[in-house]
């Protein structure tokens, strides 16, 4: 039995008469049961017209007059009305959705979702209308209440929305077809999305001219009347006149767009080792013309792509080092945002599993630590970002002559503040500026009269070739000021990077 009340008859009638489909009339009588909403559509509409057949006992009308709020009070045509709607009729406030589209036979087309074989144990299910919807979930109340006042004190916690109504009519279906619960909770990584489009858009019309300060054109959008700016104009409407009441007849229905399914993305983090000179961090395009084959990113990703079926991926690591760099200790850290995951759950050995399937993959890195980390955690790899040391070996080349006594004063040199320009070979991506960096400490390893081994730690950031061979005067001071001479680094390698993070795992 529907839990309608006596003092719901009367709208009951005006809202069939007005050719409003059954889930629309019990929206309106403000019906709060789902379990209503997934009753067939023939059998509601049945009860609903066995409803408004029943007479009034003076009893039930004595009650409707004493229990409504005075503001809430019906002032309707209490004459007998016939209901002209058939079931091929179209409902004027949804326009179909809630006749043609809570059955079975629209609930199996959630079956691509299940196609495109997506795993997980929950889902929340969301709902795009379109937006002339919005004017007409107001045209009935006008018609039936002659005072839109009315409508509008009953506020959104009182008439069930489309939205709701659907999903309550639908959801259940759904997690039985795909093999998840359907949750309210926004915070669920999987979201599968139902959406419906309709033709006729005139209804949205009359508020440009209402009020024209809701409606301005924008470059990004086709139409004026966007959602937002549509319920914004719906609440400055506050006389009845405006409306079309009741709503105009709809010549078509809506049409459902293809169902589509969204996992939030996953984060991977790490750290990785490179050991080549001719391995680029990311893809290295000029141009338009790719250069070397390769990058580490691109190693990393791909299995991980594979293996999370993800639709694409994001790179990041707290630095970046040249092509010609390599990476060694315990690596630079990083992170990869899997995008839309079509599989989620990985239990530690699988992820260990993955990491030495990237291992094997090439010579020229290794990953360590590759663990799942949340959103958050991305940020921490940031957070500091010029405060973190680095660690290098570079091996230099002197054009005056030394001996080993030569280089004894680097060492007494400790928190060298030195100013540098941007340099001249990343000028053309970074803006130009100047910017101060602490030399902490270097060490050095005689090799012969022309060559010998830097060692720096240094603030993260500092450009190291540029500070050993001046960049042409844009970082001052530099190691060829220090040393009275003219100097070059021949190789350099990153050591270490002093962060700690992703968290270490045992091998």
């Amino acid at each position: 039995m529907l839990s309608l009340k006596e003092k719901d008859r009367p709208i009951v009638r005006k809202l069939l008469c007005a050719g409003c489909c059954a889930r629309c009339v019990l929206r309106f009588c403000c019906v709060g049961t789902s379990s209503a909403y997934r009753r067939s559509y023939q059998d509601l509409r049945k009860e609903l017209l066995a409803f408004i057949s029943e007479e009034s006992s003076p009893q039930s009308l004595s009650e409707e007059k004493t229990d409504a709020p005075p503001n809430k009070r019906m002032r309707i045509d209490e004459d007998p009305v016939t209901p002209a709607q058939t079931d091929s009729d179209i409902c004027p406030v949804c326009l179909g959705v809630l006749q043609d589209f809570c059955d079975p036979t629209f609930t199996k087309q959630v079956y691509a979702v299940k196609k495109q074989q997506y795993e997980f144990d929950s889902l929340v299910l969301t709902v795009s209308l379109p937006t002339q919807m919005s004017v007409r979930e107001v045209s009935p109340a006008a018609s039936l209440l002659n005072d839109i006042q009315y409508f509008m004190c009953l506020g959104k916690e009182d008439v069930i929305q489309v939205k709701d109504a659907f999903k309550w009519a639908v959801q259940g279906k759904i997690g039985q077809e795909l093999g998840a619960a359907v949750v309210a909770n926004v915070s669920c990584p999987c979201e599968v999305s139902v959406g419906f489009i309709h033709p006729e858009t005139e209804d949205c019309h009359f508020l440009a001219n209402t009020c024209p300060d809701c409606f301005k054109p924008t470059k990004n959008k086709a139409s004026i009347f966007t959602r937002m700016a549509v319920v914004k104009a719906l609440e400055k409407i506050s006389e009845e006149k405006h409306y079309v009441c009741p709503p105009k007849t709809a010549n078509t229905r809506c049409t459902a767009l293809d169902t589509t399914c969204l996992h939030t993305s996953i984060f991977i983090a790490g750290r990785y080792s490179k050991f080549s000179r001719e391995l680029p961090q990311t893809p290295w395009v000029i141009d338009g013309e790719r250069r070397m084959h390769g990058s580490v990113e691109e190693l990393i990703a791909a299995p991980l792509l594979s293996s999370f079926r993800a639709d694409g991926f994001n790179f990041s690591s707290s630095g970046r080092e040249d092509v010609d760099v390599r990476t060694l200790g315990n690596g630079q850290p990083f992170a990869v945002e899997l995008l839309n995951p079509h599989r989620a759950k990985f239990n530690r050995n699988e992820i260990k599993q993955l990491q030495e399937k990237i291992n094997q993959s090439s010579d020229k890195i290794r990953v360590r630590d590759l663990q799942i980390i949340t959103r958050e955690a991305t940020s921490r790899m940031k957070e500091g970002e010029e405060k973190k040391t680095k660690t290098y070996s570079a091996f230099i080349w002197t054009q005056k002559a030394i001996d080993s006594t030569d280089l004894e004063f680097l060492a007494n040199i400790k928190d060298l503040r030195i100013a540098q320009k941007t340099p001249l070979r990343v000028l053309h991506r970074r803006p130009l500026a100047v910017r101060q960096r602490l030399i902490h400490s270097m060490s050095t390893i005689y090799l012969d009269k022309h060559h010998f081994t830097l060692k720096l730690c240094t603030q993260a950031g500092t450009y190291i070739k540029e500070f050993v061979h001046g960049d042409f005067g844009r970082t001052i001071p530099n190691l060829c000021d220090l040393m009275k001479t003219d100097a070059d680094i021949l190789e350099l390698d990153v050591e270490s990077v002093d962060v700690d993070w992703p968290p270490a795992l045992p091998d």
